[in-house]
């Protein structure tokens, strides 16, 4: 068998973690082509000494010129990039076979887009590459030929409950809607009153899943979902009127579809993210990821509820976004990318992230997003207005 050589773009992240971990129980499957992380450096070093890739890209100079030394140190001949175009670079490849696109935030999405454009096979973890770009980024996925695959739980599981070959025909395919499933997150079920004095590191303890800080932050304020219905739009070529989101505290059922005859078909198993990576890199194949079983009789019961969006605001603006379209969600992106940024770093209130897309929402004209440009004017116009928005008392 062949070996499929992979590039893990965000590879200190949790996505990317996960991934290398899945990697390592198959060797004679999967080789690693490169690695990428901003400034992770100790913890990249040590991937690289794993897994020996043939490049390691970071964000800077410094970076590099600290994890070249660990490598010469440790015997490693693994040459070090620097910059967004050493991402694209990687990402394009011609020995590539594999893009893991695991880079949070808008800076995943010019290396998201180069892999796509290469043709590459692309494990997309990077919701934000679609929330952004989603006319732009699918686009170049049909006139490539790339092959996509969701990362996202929610969105593997709807890929793998949908019919093979489902290309957005709902009508003749039978589907009627896509339920996307959400814990609801660590607040769920706290006194709204209690919400004003949220800490980053209580909006960080997810009571399920490991995630990265500002995925928990997004997770806790719902927008994650909201940016995830915005993905399924994309990726299934569905309309709002065709995604609702259900609330499941138990994040064991990860996603369902339903169908005109009256069937439900859901994706379970433990909330752990090797799972659907596991699915992604072997398909139409099945690996063993690590992942222990579903133990039902342990799970017990499950649970769902409808969102309240007095409590999830940043859903309700997702939704909006969705509607608008044009360069409104890469605004709301950006927005909220700088919103978040202020929290954890306690700059802003738990309860005002939601006040600051709203306000940039409001403050940028509509206009198209029909090309990448025009893309990432509309995150700089985002990020400007919330940073006005942050400023105000």
């Amino acid at each position: 068998m062949k070996r499929q050589r992979l590039t893990v773009l965000g590879a200190t992240g949790s996505i990317g973690v996960s991934t290398l971990d899945v990697v390592a129980r198959h060797p004679e499957r999967y080789e690693v082509f490169a690695l990428s992380g901003f400034s992770r450096v100790d913890t990249l070093a040590a991937q690289c000494i794993r897994h020996r890739p043939r490049y390691a890209v970071v964000g800077g100079g410094d970076a590099a010129t600290q994890l070249e030394s660990r490598l010469r140190a440790a015997g490693v001949v693994t040459e070090v990039l620097a910059g967004e175009d050493a991402l694209e670079q990687v990402a394009a490849a011609p020995e590539t076979d594999a893009v893991m696109a695991a880079i949070v935030g808008a800076a995943g999405l010019r290396p998201t887009l180069a892999a796509v454009r290469a043709g590459k096979r692309v494990l997309l973890a990077n919701k934000e590459a679609l929330v952004m770009a989603g006319a732009v980024f699918m686009a170049e996925v049909r006139k490539s030929g790339a092959t996509l695959l969701p990362i996202d739980s929610e969105h593997n599981a709807v890929f793998q409950s949908l019919p093979a070959g489902f290309a957005g025909d709902f009508e003749r395919r039978g589907v009627r809607r896509i339920l996307l499933t959400a814990s609801g997150g660590p607040f769920r079920a706290t006194p709204l009153e209690q919400l004003a004095s949220v800490t980053p590191s209580q909006a960080c303890a997810h009571p399920n899943w490991s995630m990265g800080r500002k995925i928990s932050v997004d997770s806790a304020t719902m927008m994650n979902k909201g940016l995830e219905v915005i993905e399924a739009h994309w990726l299934f070529a569905a309309g709002a009127e065709r995604i609702e989101v259900v609330i499941h505290p138990q994040s064991v059922i990860h996603s369902l579809v339903e169908y005109v005859d009256g069937s439900v078909i859901a994706q379970l198993g433990n909330p752990d993210m090797r799972t659907p990576i596991a699915h992604a890199l072997a398909y139409p194949e099945r690996i063993d990821a690590g992942v222990a079983a579903l133990d039902l009789f342990q799970v017990a019961q499950l649970t769902f509820e409808r969102p309240d969006l007095e409590r999830f605001p940043c859903l309700r603006l997702a939704y909006r976004a969705l509607a608008a379209g044009g360069n409104a969600p890469a605004v709301m992106n950006a927005a909220n990318e700088v919103a978040v940024a202020a929290f954890l770093e306690g700059r802003l209130p738990f309860l005002r992230i939601a006040g600051v897309i709203a306000a940039a929402l409001d403050a940028v004209p509509p206009g198209p997003a029909a090309d990448l440009p025009a893309v990432l004017a509309a995150d700089a116009l985002g990020r400007q207005a919330a940073l006005v928005a942050l400023a105000r008392p």
